[in-house]
């Protein structure tokens, strides 16, 4: 035995605890102590059954994924729990999985095996695997349909959702729920089994379905997965290993299971995800504000500004369950921005996120106001108000004589300097930046700003915020456009470059679309609002440089009135239901533009689109990270993802230049630099990554090793 895994007696009874603590992950040492005890159990004529329960907060929460990575790198060889499973499963004596907490991944392929499973009803199982790019390879696929059935199998394993323990026994994949303590119940229930047969997961076939129900279920999955998985292997690779299960054996099913599980694991796209995974957990740590960090309590909040972004702000904090003043300017401007939150509400009931009593609590947290006279009560404001510099300040010098000491004074700016905005209060180390992304109230992202003042107080309290907000905070440094904004210029800029080349607007949209974005440039501008960018470039007109070329198509749209979706013209032209189409009108207007300027018109690849936008981020964001305004490369990856479209599965702008190869990239940003000048200048840190056959990733390495990661601060 080892101390990861304990075994002690309740009478006839063994109890096998799972002790890996946080989350009893199948590290290893832990597969090893399950396979001794098991072999004890059998042993041990006094013992009749065995409970196997997770010590802690969870049963089982899924496999180390630290040890994916070893298995690709070729650090160890590729393991496998299937021995251990089958181990159990061929047990002469009944092993029950207790469940509570989480049996996710490895976890529930570990449930599965054991001849019964009961669990506390708030218990959570799933297969989640595709999320990082797999599928469960310790043939969850091959147990999981015998236990739930075909249709329920392939949307567990494709779609990684995870199951409550009450559905989960519904299905039949929970024998029994225990209500009360779970090790009681469990010992209960495995006395009552005992003298009974062990039925093995395996040999059942009973819900293996047929031939002509199974290839319905089977087509209507994978037009499901390339439509809302688009671009991604794992959610097919994941139907088709269920699919072997109803055709082939178990055994020869597991073959088939772990030859699709090896193909995925070391795809790129797998490599991608679980650097994601890991990423999201990276960011937060911000090396010179320690986990120790005193934070200041937020339980009462302001927002100013109660349009798009300012309603939906207000709606985050109000579904965090935090009470919250919305202000704006008259009762016309604050009963149309609460009109929108009943909107947004209305339409998240419709769509089973909310129930009527949920909603009805989070009305009664927003409340609308027309002055500063509340603001001395709150802990926190965050300021949404039209991103001009004058007006914020402005707001800025307002709340620094409303709010009492020790308020924090957040804004919501896209682009603007907060030590500027600081400037103006009494208080520039209570002044930081929040950049929510629109719609505040589903996006993951907000961008945490922090200025040359910001105190370590005020950073560590919005960065454990965003978690308590349900979203991923990053923290980044003060220069125009911070870091996402930063890059996006560049990468629209060339878009915009594009169409005043040849391409048509839709050419570039759907190339950055097949690329997997979300959304093409374009079309983003539009949603955004083209007056949004207007307004910001005129703000920083006097900052560009002369005689370097700047893009003009979309300024002469916004002087002609066409904002976008709002105006139902833009870039595309819109309908009642805001459903886009191509607008000939914008195609004749920037060709004649282009005639003016002395442009010369040619035929554009779909792969010259792609390059020259998504290695306009690459190059922008090796500047910034040199600069030191994030501190690490997977910083700019998680903002790209959770805040801009950014495919998931190709990991980030900086992982996704990584898996091309920095010396590629490179070699054809240079190429860019001959044929368009300046504004593709290599940036030095990609020079110099790509001339020592370095990436992104390993610059991440060796500043984290050497212990020169600075604060994302400069100006």
């Amino acid at each position: 035995m080892n101390n990861l895994v304990k075994v002690t007696r309740d009478n006839d009874i063994a109890v096998i605890t799972i002790d890996n603590p946080p989350v009893n992950a199948l590290s290893p040492g832990v597969p090893e102590g399950i396979s001794v005890a098991i072999d004890r159990l059998n042993s041990d004529p006094l013992v009749k059954a065995a409970v196997v329960i997770g010590g802690g907060r969870t049963f089982v929460a899924g496999a180390d994924i630290k040890e994916f990575g070893k298995m690709t790198s070729g650090e160890k060889p590729r393991g496998s729990l299937l021995p251990l499973l089958l181990h159990i499963e061929d047990s002469s004596k009944p092993v029950v999985m207790a469940i509570h907490g989480s049996a996710f991944g490895g976890g529930l392929e570990l449930a599965m095996a054991g001849h019964y499973r009961v669990a506390s009803p708030s218990a959570q199982v799933g297969q989640p695997e595709v999320k990082l790019g797999i599928i469960p390879g310790a043939a969850g696929t091959q147990r999981l349909p015998r236990l739930v059935g075909i249709a329920k199998a392939v949307e567990m394993c494709a779609e990684g959702k995870p199951v409550s323990a009450r559905d989960a026994a519904a299905l039949g994949l929970i024998d029994q729920l225990i209500e009360g303590d779970l090790l009681t119940g469990a010992l209960s229930f495995a006395r009552e089994i005992a003298s009974k047969p062990a039925p093995k997961t395996r040999e059942r076939m009973d819900k293996l379905g047929n031939a002509a129900e199974n290839a319905a279920i089977f087509a209507a999955a994978r037009d499901l997965a390339r439509k809302k998985q688009r671009g991604l292997k794992a959610p097919l690779a994941a139907i088709d290993a269920v699919e072997a299960a109803t055709r082939l054996s178990f055994e020869e099913g597991c073959k088939a299971e772990a030859k699709l599980f090896n193909e995925c694991l070391f795809s790129d796209q797998s490599k991608a995800l679980i650097h994601v995974f890991f990423g999201e957990r990276e960011v937060a740590k911000v090396p010179d504000v320690p986990r120790e960090t005193p934070v200041i309590p937020v339980n009462r909040v302001a927002v100013v500004g109660s349009g798009t972004m300012g309603g939906g702000i207000a709606m985050v904090f109000a579904n965090a369950g935090i009470s919250v003043l919305l202000k704006d300017v008259d009762e016309a401007a604050l009963e149309l921005g609460m009109n929108k939150i009943r909107k947004n509400y209305a339409t998240s009931m419709q769509r089973g996120r909310f129930t009527q009593q949920f909603v009805d609590e989070r009305l009664k947290l927003i409340t609308p106001v027309l002055t500063y006279d509340r603001f001395g009560d709150v802990d926190m404001v965050v300021e949404a108000v039209f991103e001009g510099m004058a007006l914020k300040k402005s707001v800025f010098s307002e709340l620094d004589r409303a709010c009492r000491p020790g308020a924090i004074l957040a804004s919501n700016t896209s682009t603007l300097d907060i030590d500027e905005i600081a400037r103006v209060t009494s208080r520039p180390e209570a002044v930081i930046g929040t950049h929510f992304f629109s719609p505040a109230n589903i996006m993951r992202l907000i961008e945490i700003v922090r200025g040359k003042k910001s105190s370590k107080e005020v950073i560590a309290t919005c960065m454990q915020l965003s978690k308590k907000l349900g979203k991923i905070g990053v923290l980044v440094g003060n220069c125009r456009g911070f870091v996402g904004n930063r890059m996006f210029g560049p990468y629209r800029r060339e878009a915009q470059f594009l169409i005043e080349e040849g391409a048509d607007v839709e050419a570039v949209d759907n190339a950055l679309v097949d690329f997997g974005n979300a959304m093409g440039p374009l079309a983003t501008g539009d949603l955004a609002g083209l007056d949004v960018g207007w307004r910001i470039r005129k703000e920083y007109r006097h900052l560009e440089k002369p005689g370097i070329r700047q893009p003009f198509a979309e300024d002469r749209l916004c002087e002609m009135g066409r904002y976008g979706q709002k105006t139902m013209k833009g870039w595309y032209r819109y309908d009642e239901n805001r459903r886009a189409s191509a607008d000939p009108e914008v195609t004749g207007l920037v060709r004649k533009w282009s005639a003016d300027a002395g442009i010369a018109q040619r035929q554009i690849s779909s792969q010259e689109i792609v390059d020259r936008c998504i290695y306009a981020l690459v190059n922008e964001g090796a500047r910034i990270l040199e600069e030191g305004f994030a501190l690490r490369a997977v910083d700019i990856d998680i903002i790209y993802l959770n805040g801009y479209g950014f495919p998931a599965y190709r990991g980030g702008p900086l992982w996704h230049a990584d898996t091309v190869g920095l010396q590629n990239v490179y070699r054809r940003i240079c190429e860019f630099q001959q044929q368009h000048g300046e504004l593709w200048a290599p940036a030095p840190l990609l020079q110099r990554l790509a001339e020592t056959g370095k990436t992104f990733a390993e610059f991440d390495q060796e500043q984290a090793a050497s212990g020169v990661l600075e604060p994302a601060n400069r100006a």
